[in-house]
């Protein structure tokens, strides 16, 4: 029985946004994971097989690279820079194993062609400050961020 003083509480916010709902059935081997409102269905398959699917770490690199990306818009806005049409992001996570036990790795390599780099590397820390999935794994995950 969970007391008052022992209930785990939420952060205190302003508004929630957005919130993401999946069912997931089977897990990352041969499982299958949709959203409720019908725009994801996914098959997951494990990392490194070659069933047919996804696996969580390809789906945490898509979803923090486009996160990052929406932050450095945000960021970019901010220094009145345009960011290049061709801005990319080259996202790898790895599954890895120490002493028994799984650990995420991860890096971020990002191309901001036609901005110097200086300013480019401006944009990309500001983001990893700012950006939601940054802040989630900071302290959790290696984390190296690289402009190309």
């Amino acid at each position: 029985m969970q007391t008052a003083e022992s209930t785990p509480t939420m952060s205190q916010l302003e508004k929630v946004l957005y919130t993401a709902k999946t069912h997931t059935t089977g897990g990352r081997a041969n499982g299958s994971v949709r959203s409720s409102d019908g725009h994801l269905e996914i098959t997951l398959s494990t990392p490194g097989t070659v069933d047919r699917g996804t696996n969580p770490e390809q789906l945490f690199a898509a979803g923090w690279s486009a996160c990052f990306e929406g932050a450095m818009g945000i960021a970019a806005r901010k220094m009145r820079i345009t960011l290049p049409a061709d801005l990319a992001i080259d996202a790898e996570v790895d599954l890895c194993t120490a002493d028994g036990a799984y650990f995420l790795r991860a890096r971020l390599n990002v191309s901001v062609p036609g901005v110097e780099r200086e300013v480019a590397q401006t944009l990309v820390d500001t983001a990893h400050q700012t950006c939601p999935y940054s802040k989630a794994i900071r302290g959790n995950v290696d984390v190296v961020i690289n402009v190309i």
